[in-house]
């Protein structure tokens, strides 16, 4: 039980199994930030297959994102075009809170056999940036 509650049974070997590079196929406008979610695993630490029900959610209860892309008006008065006073809050890489409802969210194939979920925040949407380890944060 101790694993299970530690949540080492989603335990994922590296950022890039957890953030699979690929194509969203989407470019943000204006002061929207794309990011993609965390990916859910299709099996456990132990090799157990998990089922469409516990995967699905994983993805939807899943709050931590790294930003892929961010529209030439994030982070900047819409009327002046500068940047805000105390800057960007955060920049492509970086891995952010996210909302657990709104935006638009779509997924694409990995080439893995996974699907990377992808959703378009407005900036102000965006909860806070992630200072420590990305994936020991849990759902």
């Amino acid at each position: 039980m101790d694993d299970f509650a530690n949540n080492v049974i989603f335990k994922y070997e590296s950022l890039d199994e957890a953030f699979p590079a690929c194509d969203p196929g989407v470019a943000p406008f204006g002061s929207r930030v794309l990011v993609q979610l965390k990916t859910a695993k299709a099996k456990t630490a132990g090799g157990i297959l998990l089922t469409d029900d516990v995967r699905q959610t994983e993805k939807y209860n899943t709050q931590v994102a790294k930003i892929v892309a961010i529209g030439s008006l994030a982070f900047k008065n819409r009327n002046t075009m500068t940047t805000w006073p105390e800057g960007s809050w955060a920049v492509e890489g970086d891995y952010v809170r996210v909302p657990k409802y709104g935006g638009d969210r779509w997924s694409v194939p990995t080439g893995t056999g996974d699907e990377a979920t992808f959703v378009i925040f407005n900036d102000l949407d965006l909860v806070g940036k992630v200072t420590g380890d990305p994936l020991a944060i849990k759902a």
